[in-house]
């Protein structure tokens, strides 16, 4: 684990200078960072999943959201990686966060379900929240719910005007309801463009083998493949496996890439970064750091919370100027999805 703590000394110091900077800053800004210097002192603990943070990809984009909370916030932290992939090793990691005083706790990924029923018992006074998964109702659970099918579609958009040769691919890790939101969207909006143009779906593993997320040399074989049989635009929503569906793109002139969660082309490596013509943006840091917002402002109870267009809860990346000529007709995508005259499927 890994810890953020701020010093009595240290916060008195910040709320003197957040209080002289009251003047020349809006009201609510200077109020929403006095919160966490209150009587009461928060501490977030989050537990990742098995690829842990630097993944590039989920893990690092709700990390982002918890570095975000703890400087503008001012709540100390405690980073945690499950200690096992099973129920049991998922459920030491969240009891050892709120047994160290952790509230809330944050659990990133569905195959914490198991782990938070169970724990969320065991310490009814402390809020636990858990992304992609709804599965647990109890007054102290927390779920938040990306519309993860509407990026998708933006950048299947996008895939559908970039490809050359009338046909796409779509690699998803693991053989779930919820991978298979992002394929729904995704052949919804290459479709959308061209009803004509083929997409080759393949998934990495089936439960209860779940190592399609963090098996790079899985998610490269996989692409070879697709791209050798036609494909010449790959969207990977495989977690960690999507640096080797990278590296096949970048070995086939002409072929493009499309990311996952976070800017994949922002923290790719030179060699394939070229070839990621965007990425799908599941805003999980926008998720993580409105959770921990709701909770210093008192917002302690559970229930469901979705994030979706609306609410900048799901985009697409434009760092790569490749993507440019079609921005346009995504921006055009997304428009549609926001007045409702697109209703993007959830499931293929």
């Amino acid at each position: 684990m890994r810890k953020n703590n701020i010093t009595a000394a240290a916060l008195a110091l910040v709320a003197v200078g957040a209080l002289s900077a009251c003047s020349a800053a809006p009201a609510a800004v200077a109020t929403q960072t006095l919160t966490g210097l209150g009587s009461e002192s928060i501490h977030v603990g989050i537990a990742y999943d098995s690829a842990g943070r630097g993944d590039k990809s989920f893990n690092d984009a709700a990390g982002q959201g918890l570095d975000r909370a703890h400087k503008e916030l001012l709540v100390e932290t405690t980073e945690a990686t499950a200690k096992a992939e099973t129920d049991e090793g998922r459920s030491a990691t969240l009891r050892e966060l709120a047994q160290g005083g952790s509230n809330p706790v944050i659990a990133v990924g569905f195959l914490y379900a198991g782990a938070i029923g169970t724990v969320s018992k065991e310490f009814p006074d402390t809020l636990f929240a858990i992304i992609d998964d709804n599965s647990v109702e109890a007054k102290n659970v927390v779920s938040l719910l990306f519309s993860e099918e509407q990026g998708s579609y933006l950048v299947g958009v996008a895939a559908a005007r970039a490809s050359k040769k009338g046909r796409v691919a779509f690699v998803g890790g693991v053989d779930v309801p919820l991978i298979k939101k992002f394929e729904a969207g995704y052949v919804a909006g290459v479709h959308s463009v061209d009803a004509g143009i083929r997409v080759d779906v393949r998934y990495l593993s089936t439960p209860p083998d779940f190592s399609g997320f963090g098996s790079p040399d899985k998610g490269k074989a996989a692409a070879k493949d697709l791209l050798a049989g036609g494909a010449d635009v790959v969207y990977a929503a495989a977690g960690g496996s999507g640096s080797g569906v990278f590296e096949a793109v970048a070995a086939v002139p002409g072929a493009w890439a499309i990311g996952v969660d976070s800017d994949q082309y922002a923290g790719a490596d030179d060699a394939v970064k070229p070839r990621i013509l965007t990425s799908m943006l599941k805003r999980v840091d926008n998720g993580v750091f409105q959770e921990i917002q709701a909770f210093v402002k008192g917002d302690r109870a559970g229930g469901v919370k979705r994030y979706d267009l609306k609410v900048d809860g799901v985009g697409y990346a434009t760092s790569n100027a490749a993507v440019k000529p079609y921005l346009a007709k995504m921006d055009q995508a997304r428009y549609r999805i926001l007045d409702g005259s697109v209703k993007v499927p959830t499931a293929p």
